[in-house]
């Protein structure tokens, strides 16, 4: 009988993990369909909505104050407590994966969001004297936040013994362009739950979402799921409705943000009773259930979960050429690209074209779920554990290989 091969030891560096929040729902996601091969460890402030059999959580203690002082505590403390494990309980790990630049000695880094970029994208409405003079302790504060990011980025990208997971060809670029990384980068697709994310459970929650959320038989409405409204393209959103003030067409935005000052730009715009803000829920799609048509217009997004999830659902999406999830879209067979995001015209056009046509809107929509089928978190897991597994490899070729030469 062949000896019982032992796992991989699997350290994961995470502030947080849970299924309610972007990039944390991602990596709880692929963890959770890895395969048996793998002894997860997670080092973690906080850890929900997974299964406790599948890992060994480490808890680091959360830094009371603000944000700013409790990330600075976790980008020390959580290479103290890997190494007191390592030290002193003997629990050395084969590999260390890290959830953005968040660990400095990763083995592998998953890039949810180049930050640079988005910094560059965000640098004009930072400056001082375009923001009244009570923002600017707010302002303070991020920009001392983005540099801080933007330097642990520079560090941990730049070095090439760290291997590098990204969703998108697009973010891939802009490690090319920011860090000079030009090997190949892993592109993983983002999976989804197809169980909950389906035509099916669209049609039978259709009629008790529309009811509930108060929206007129004749209406024509879109969604947009999101934190960050500004850059998820709320604005150019709301400036494409004033176009299209002789359509009875709506606008659900989903977010925890608090949405006045959004609301206060809907009002200046006299579209206060065509938008309506909604909190997340848990089953996210009995919103998408209630709404005909998704809206994306965003100016950076490393990929965008949303969108594909109404895919699944059936909904004809646009999307932005800005957005990583473009990649899986095929403009006019499955969706809709829109170029330039910030193109208003163009954007009010493709929504016109949407309402006005519906054998048009109902092929797209039919299209894009055979699309999001391909897309599952268990073919994500699985490319990553091959990812892991060449790491692996490569790491240990170079340790022997050092050996050999001592």
């Amino acid at each position: 009988m062949s000896p019982i091969k032992p796992k991989i030891r699997l350290a994961v560096v995470s502030p947080f993990l849970d299924r309610r929040h972007g990039s944390e729902r991602i990596i709880t996601e692929w963890l959770s369909n890895l395969p048996g091969e793998f002894e997860i460890h997670v080092y973690s402030q906080r850890v929900e909505d997974f299964d406790r059999s599948r890992f060994t959580w480490h808890r680091i203690p959360k830094l009371p104050g603000p944000h700013f002082f409790n990330f600075l505590w976790w980008l020390a403390a959580n290479r103290i407590w890997r190494y007191c494990d390592g030290r002193f309980r003997g629990l050395r790990h084969d590999l260390v994966f890290s959830s953005g630049a968040n660990c400095l000695n990763a083995d592998v880094i998953c890039v949810h969001i180049v930050f640079a970029e988005y910094v560059r994208q965000v640098r004009s409405a930072m400056d001082y004297m375009r923001n009244p003079v009570s923002e600017w302790p707010r302002l303070l504060h991020r920009s001392v936040y983005y540099k801080i990011s933007v330097a642990m980025e520079s560090r941990a990208y730049k070095n090439r013994a760290t291997a590098l997971v990204v969703y998108s060809h697009k973010s891939a670029e802009e490690l090319k362009t920011f860090f000079g990384r030009t090997e190949q980068i892993p592109v993983l697709h983002l999976g989804l739950d197809h169980k909950v994310f389906n035509t099916a459970v669209r049609a039978a929650l259709r009629e008790s979402a529309r009811k509930a959320l108060a929206i007129p038989e004749e209406q024509f409405t879109l969604i947009l799921v999101g934190n960050d409204w500004r850059n998820k393209g709320v604005p150019a959103l709301l400036r494409a409705l004033t176009e299209l003030r002789d359509l009875p067409i709506g606008l659900l935005v989903v977010t925890r943000e608090d949405p006045s000052p959004c609301r206060r730009l809907a009002a200046e715009q006299g579209l206060e009773n065509r938008v309506t803000f909604l909190p997340p829920r848990q089953d996210i799609e009995f919103y998408y259930a209630g709404a005909d048509a998704y809206a994306g217009p965003s100016l950076q997004d490393s990929y965008g979960i949303p969108p594909a999830e109404a895919m699944a659902c059936g909904l004809p999406v646009i999307v932005s050429a800005a957005a990583g999830v473009s990649e899986i879209v095929t403009n006019g067979v499955d969706g809709l690209i829109l170029e330039d995001p910030t193109d208003t015209s163009r954007l009010a056009a493709t929504i016109r074209h949407l309402y006005d046509d519906k054998q048009f809107r109902d092929q797209l929509g039919s299209r894009a779920a055979e699309t999001a089928r391909k897309y599952t978190w268990e073919r994500n897991s699985n490319e990553l554990s091959q990812i892991f597994g060449e790491i692996l490899r490569r790491k240990t070729q170079g340790m022997q290989t050092l050996t050999q030469e001592s």
